[in-house]
């Protein structure tokens, strides 16, 4: 990679556009870069690197590329860098600008551009640069791709930094790790060691899961086991814990089998004892029942012999009941007769006082001989009943035919009138029809007109609320702005104050022995001090943020305002500048026209119905008129036909009624004479009749009660028994001969008559003995289940353990393995003897690498003494893998390189960046770098020592290398013909050539 041209405008602290020719200062091989502190030498580099990756190096990044743009720059000016250079035999010219703030071309106010890249390649056939890409992540892969590096190796390879190798050569292993593993980009090894540690975590975890729940069911089975189980003292994750276990539970199942024999033992002993005893119970228990069975027994016969009369008298009762009984069907049937005969004689006297006088004495046969008469009379009038009924239907057809007469003449009157009515009603219709279809058309037309209306009030009313917007924010913005340019000039002001002190600043960092960051001397006579007025970067920066937000306030007020401006200018070119009452007040009359025109439009459908419904009721009325003429001729001929029948009718039943007001008030009397005369006739009859069965029925009951032994009647009557006195007779016998049967049964029994004979059962100490045998026998069952279930739970948990125990094995296995792996590439491991981590056994190849490279110069630069060395040795109880030590040729040792003097460390660290840049070179493709910068340091070496770095870095121009040094030695400038200074003043930076 070889440098051109770079151009810088509003960069950095250059304010203005400057440009460096890098093909003129490379003619010489060497050139020298220098100027005041903070002129801006490492802006140059900062240039070199946004052009190439879009960002600068480190802390001085930020803010997405707003920071980059110099403070002295004019607002109309937009920061870029442009640099053209040659890589991979490729002319191209890369072009950056990045995000700009620039003031609005129309109104107040500023905006944001985005950031923009252009990379062209220049065509040498043609003659002539043409376009590769617009795109910033097209250019970033292109160019990372050509280089070969990544931006952090890109400011390590060739914007060397003194004082970062320089705190390399002094650093520990650790610190040289890191800046090597983001050079040589190890991150996949420390990703490999990461993941060993995870799957070790990982596996470990489910071992000690896995050993968990192996001790959880050890707990368990102790607690089942009781005493007989003792717990291995080991935790999860220990070696052996699975065997331990196991073991533990083996014994203690053995223990639980042994228990549970004797328990087995103890429980058939416990059922022998306990079957004797409830014998033994038993037996006593049925002695005593049959000898209280005995005693019981006698007591009952003797209470039978004390109420033996009564039970006599029983039986005689029952004999009589049942004589009587034979007499019974008599009596039923003489109280049956008697009962009838009174029933008819009462029906009979009731019957003959409904009679007429002159039947009244009449017998039944007179009685239904009166009877007949009647009823025959009342059968001929059937004829004239019918004739009525006649007349009467007559009589009733007759009156419709008036009503209906009346109800036509009323409805031929009311359609005639209406009909008279018809034309002038159907022309205030049709009236009504066409003035609501003119108001549908008014109000179809004012809609139209509304709401464009109601648009135009709605954006003058907007307009109004627009015109005090943009006054207030017109005042906010007006306000912000002032605040934001007091804030600049105090921010302005205490920058320069800073600058004025900032020698004192940087003395305050000095410390004796360590070389200034700025001429690299190790020693400091009279550092600056600060004064009481002294502004430091901390006061300096909360200014600059102060102006910051109150530049973003103003620059929001005014965008804010422009907008509002912005609508303002729409909506008032949509309406113009007619007040709002006054379009109001068009649109309120707008809208009651409207209204009016709806309202008025509403009555077309309800007219158009009401005249529909009066033609058809027009067309009803004449059909109606049509249909009563023809019913008044219907009902003439109607009429005439039922006068002549009604004079038929009238004198048949004037025949027939006789005295009576009519046929069926006649036939009504002579129902009522029949079937009174009838009722008395079968009333006497009955009586009669009655009277017979009851004489018949005394002659039997005499009879009968003679033959069963009685001498009346009456006597039969009185010993006659219900049915619950004969049932309840019957109990008492029946009762007494079965306790006699039981009585002579039970003392009739052999072994109840001899248990009467034997000494009184003693069941209390019987039962004792029995609910101890009892006792003892539930205990040992107890004890039998208890070591049942201990030796089942035992057997459970004993196979739940060895089926964890062997899937958790190959786990273990696993853990062992990946534990071994993790910890050799993580150097903890006794197997790695170094305690060399992975990415540092990595990082320590490419660390000899770089040594050998760094010792071709280091010798040239030290006449040949000292030669660079990477040691693996460990430091202390440290780990090993990335020391670097010197080799003495005048004294033949090793050394630490934190032993080198200033200058040494210079030029060590010198030869050390060159090695690493030719090893990352490699790294990268052998990408050839034509074009180097060192940053600083050179003030520590004396003449000898800086002549012969000089020699070695002017032995590069032999690969046809140009060498950048940056520095503001003044010795330098003397050696160094070609140079490029930085000139620094209030208005910004400025770039001078010179010796070229």
């Amino acid at each position: 990679m070889r440098l051109h041209r770079l151009d810088i405008t509003a960069f950095g602290p250059f304010g203005g556009a400057q440009s460096v020719d890098f093909d003129a200062l490379s003619a010489a091989g060497l050139f020298l870069l220098h100027g005041p502190t903070g002129a801006g030498k490492t802006s140059v580099l900062d240039a070199v690197c946004y052009a190439l990756y879009g960002s600068v190096p480190g802390a001085r990044q930020g803010g997405q590329g707003t920071h980059l743009r110099s403070d002295h720059a004019d607002p109309g000016t937009r920061t870029e860098v442009r640099l053209e250079l040659t890589v991979a035999g490729r002319r191209l010219e890369i072009t950056r600008q990045p995000p700009w703030e620039r003031p609005k071309k129309r109104g107040t106010g500023t905006t944001l551009d985005k950031a923009q890249t252009w990379l062209r390649e220049y065509d040498a056939v043609r003659g002539a640069w043409k376009d590769l890409s617009r795109s910033h992540n097209e250019i970033g892969e292109e160019i990372t791709q050509l280089l070969g590096m990544s931006r952090e190796q890109f400011c390590q390879v060739v914007l060397l930094p003194q004082g970062d190798f320089a705190r390399f050569l002094r650093a520990d292993a650790e610190a040289r790790g890191k800046l090597l593993g983001r050079l040589f980009d190890t991150q996949r090894f420390a990703d490999v060691e990461k993941r060993l540690a995870e799957r070790r975590r990982a596996t470990e975890a489910r071992v000690r899961e896995g050993d968990t729940a192996l001790l959880a069911d050890a707990h368990r089975m102790q607690q089942a086991a009781g005493d007989a189980m003792e717990l291995p003292d080991l935790a999860p994750g220990d070696p052996g814990l699975a065997v331990a276990v196991l073991a533990a539970a083996a014994v203690a199942r053995g223990t639980a089998r042994e228990r549970l024999t004797i328990a087995h033992c103890g429980l058939t002993a416990a059922e022998s004892a306990h079957t004797r005893a409830q014998e033994e119970l038993a037996e006593g228990r049925e002695l005593a029942r049959l000898q209280h069975r005995f005693t019981e027994a006698q007591d009952r016969a003797a209470r039978l012999a004390e109420r033996a009369g009564e039970y006599e008298e029983t039986r005689a009762r029952m004999e009589r009941g049942r004589k009587a009984e034979t007499v019974a069907p008599a009596l039923e049937l003489r109280e049956d007769a008697e009962h009838a005969h009174r029933r008819a004689a009462l029906a009979e006297a009731n019957a003959r006082r409904a009679l007429p006088e002159d039947q009244a004495d009449s017998g039944a046969p007179g009685l239904a001989a009166a009877a007949r008469r009647a009823t025959e009379e009342l059968g001929g009038l059937a004829s004239a009943r019918r004739a009525e009924h006649r007349l009467t239907e007559l009589l009733a057809e007759r009156d419709g035919l008036d009503r209906e007469e009346r109800a036509d003449e009323h409805a031929l009157r009311e359609a005639d009138a209406w009909l008279d009515g018809w034309e002038p009603a159907r022309a205030a219709l049709q009236t009504r029809i066409e003035s609501a279809q003119e108001a549908a058309s008014r109000a179809e037309s004012l809609a139209v007109r509304r709401d464009p209306a109601r648009r135009r009030l709605d954006a003058a009313r907007r307009r109004d609320r627009l015109t005090s917007d943009v006054a207030a924010a017109e005042r906010r913005a007006l306000d912000s702005g002032q605040r934001a340019q007091k804030l600049r000039e105090d921010w302005l002001d205490l920058k320069e104050q800073r600058l004025t002190g900032i020698a004192a600043e940087l003395a305050a960092h000095l410390t004796d022995g360590a070389p200034c960051a700025v001429c690299g001397a190790t020693e400091h006579p009279a550092p600056a001090r600060k004064d009481a007025g002294h502004v430091d970067r901390e006061a300096e920066q909360h200014a600059f943020d102060e102006h910051q937000k109150a530049q973003r306030e103003h620059d929001e007020h005014k965008q804010h305002d422009t907008g509002l401006r912005a609508d303002l200018k729409a909506v008032t070119a949509e309406v113009g500048d007619t007040p709002v009452d006054r379009i109001a007040a068009e649109v309120t009359e707008l809208e009651q026209e409207f209204e009016q025109a709806r309202r008025d439009a509403s009555v077309l459908h309800a007219a158009r119905e009401e005249l529909r419904r009066a033609e058809t009721e027009r067309d009803q009325r004449l059909q109606s008129r049509q249909q009563s003429a023809v019913r008044a001729a219907a009902r003439l001929t109607r009429r005439d036909t039922l006068e002549r029948e009604q004079v038929t009718l009238e004198a048949e039943l004037t025949r027939a009624r006789g005295t009576a007001d009519s046929v069926a008030a006649r036939a009504t009397q002579l129902e009522r004479l029949a079937a009174v005369l009838t009722e008395a006739a079968d009333a006497a009859r009955a009586a009669e009749e009655a009277a017979v069965r009851l004489k018949k029925a005394d002659a039997r009951l005499s009879d009968a009660a003679y033959r069963a032994g009685f001498d009346t009647p009456a006597a039969a009557a009185g010993a006659l028994l219900d049915s619950a006195t004969h049932r309840a007779l019957q109990h008492r016998l029946d009762e007494r001969q079965s306790e006699e049967s039981a009585v002579r049964a039970v003392l009739a029994e052999p072994e109840t008559v001899a248990a009467s004979r034997q000494a009184p059962a003693d069941l209390a100490l019987a039962g004792e003995r029995a609910a101890g045998a009892e006792r003892r026998l539930r205990e040992a069952a107890s004890a039998r289940d208890e070591a049942v279930r201990r030796t089942t739970e035992l057997d459970r948990l004993s196979a739940r353990a060895e089926d964890g125990a062997r899937r958790l094995a190959p786990l273990r296995e696993e853990y062992d393995r990946v534990a071994r792996l993790a910890a050799l590439a993580a150097g903890t491991s006794a197997d790695n003897e170094r305690r060399m981590r992975l990415e540092s056994y990595v990082l320590a190849a490419r660390l000899e690498q770089v040594a050998a490279a760094a010792t071709a110069r280091l010798r040239l630069m030290s006449a040949g003494r000292y030669t660079l060395v990477h040691s693996d040795d460990r430091s202390g109880r440290g780990r090993s893998g990335l020391g670097l030590h010197v080799v003495d040729a005048w004294t033949g040792r090793e050394r630490d390189t934190a032993t080198l003097s200033g200058g040494e460390t210079f030029f060590a660290s010198l030869a050390l960046a060159l090695g690493l840049a030719d090893v990352v070179t490699d790294e990268a493709g052998g990408v050839r770098l034509d074009t180097l910068f060192i940053d600083e340091g050179f003030g520590s070496l004396d003449d000898q020592t800086l002549d012969e770095v000089l020699d070695v870095l002017d032995s590069l121009r032999e690969r046809d290398r140009s060498v950048g040094i940056v520095s503001h030695v003044g010795d330098l400038r003397r050696r160094i013909h070609a140079q490029l200074e930085v000139v620094k003043d209030r208005t910004g930076s400025s770039l001078r050539r010179r010796g070229t």
